[in-house]
């Protein structure tokens, strides 16, 4: 098995070929969380994956609350499913405040801070969903200071603490909600197995990765990784390439498929999924496409091959492609596939 290989696989598991979801929401659910702090590029992401999707239905979707956008892993802001964020929060949110602490040092911000906000925040959010800006009297009211960046770190401990997430948006501004309006209760698991289940959703929507990879996306230690593979014998295997096991769904079809070009918004889980991107981005693009992870990207046979960016207006979308090695043959399917996705007519047509 070669990179190329490797690539093509991910591309079949990510949904990136021939996919086979429909519901955004289902998607999210088979990828356990994306990163989405570019949100409309995040939107992006669950489109290309969804058959038959636009900006609009995703966005629905997102207002419904079937998906949800926390901070659950790194830290940063993830979509996540309602049926999956209290267990995986229960794994990844200890590791993450334990991060921040230091961070809340520097900041003057105490436990006893943290506490008083979450309480805060949790009582102005009963039944109904707020806007940051409407959040902040009342913790200046309480004298909590939410200068600089400090409001950011007490609305993430609430995330953390599993008492708020993401609301409905009002136009265009974000909004807060309290989790337990937005998910319905489900029953608690042990440790174990939310460390069986976040292992096997990894390797089966990213695989081939490796371990070092799974580490850096979901922040685990590496003797919960080795027993959540050990868990999942019977469904996960693995081969050698590179010289390191590449772990992936023992009932992957190894099949290579057809693939036109793709463009990849930024922090797309194609790349951000991975701790070691050598399979998909060329060295020499390294630099140019922000270590395939800060641009938008455009792949190519599963290989990063150049970068793209958009000029958008109330109708038009002007799409600007810069690709090194010369232009793509299907390269205007991909454009107009997010096009469509989009509802935006191209500028000059």
């Amino acid at each position: 098995m070669n990179s190329q290989q490797i690539a093509l696989l991910r591309l079949q598991q990510q949904q990136l070929i021939q996919p086979t979801f429909t519901q955004a929401a289902d998607l999210v659910w088979w990828m356990g969380c994306m990163q989405a702090q570019d949100y409309a590029g995040a939107k992006w992401a669950i489109g290309m994956r969804v058959k038959g999707s636009t900006d609009a239905s995703i966005e629905a979707a997102l207002q419904e609350g079937k998906i949800l956008r926390t901070h659950i892993l790194r830290p940063t802001w993830h979509f996540v499913s309602p049926e999956d964020i209290r267990w995986i929060l229960s794994l990844t949110a200890p590791r993450i405040k334990a991060f921040n602490k230091n961070l809340h040092a520097r900041l003057g911000i105490t436990d006893k801070d943290l506490h008083r906000s979450s309480q805060i925040l949790g009582k102005a959010l009963a039944g109904r969903s707020l806007t940051r800006t409407a959040l902040v009297p009342l913790l200046h009211k309480a004298r909590i200071d939410t200068d600089d960046i400090r409001l950011g770190f007490h609305l993430m401990h609430a995330e953390l603490e599993g008492i708020i997430c993401s609301g409905p948006r009002q136009g265009k501004q974000f909004t807060y909600a309290l989790l337990n309006d937005r998910a319905a209760p489900v029953a608690p698991i042990s440790r174990g197995e939310a460390i069986t289940r976040l292992t096997l959703r990894y390797f089966r929507s990213r695989g081939p990765a490796t371990v070092n990879d799974f580490q850096w996306w979901s922040g685990l230690r590496m003797p919960d990784i080795k027993m959540g593979l050990q868990e999942n014998k019977d469904l996960l295997t693995a081969f050698i390439a590179n010289g390191q096991a590449y772990w992936y769904d023992a009932a992957m079809p190894m099949k290579t498929m057809a693939t036109s070009p793709l463009l990849l918004p930024a922090y797309d889980e194609y790349t951000v999924a991975y701790k070691d991107r050598s399979d998909v981005l060329p060295a020499a693009l390294i630099t140019a496409t922000g270590y395939g992870i800060y641009k938008p990207t455009v792949v190519n046979k599963g290989q990063i091959a150049g970068t793209w960016s958009r000029k958008i207006s109330h109708h038009h979308l002007e799409i600007d492609t810069q690709v090194p090695a010369g232009p793509l043959r299907a390269l205007p399917r991909a454009i107009a596939a997010y096009r469509s996705f989009m509802g935006k007519a191209d500028k000059f047509g």
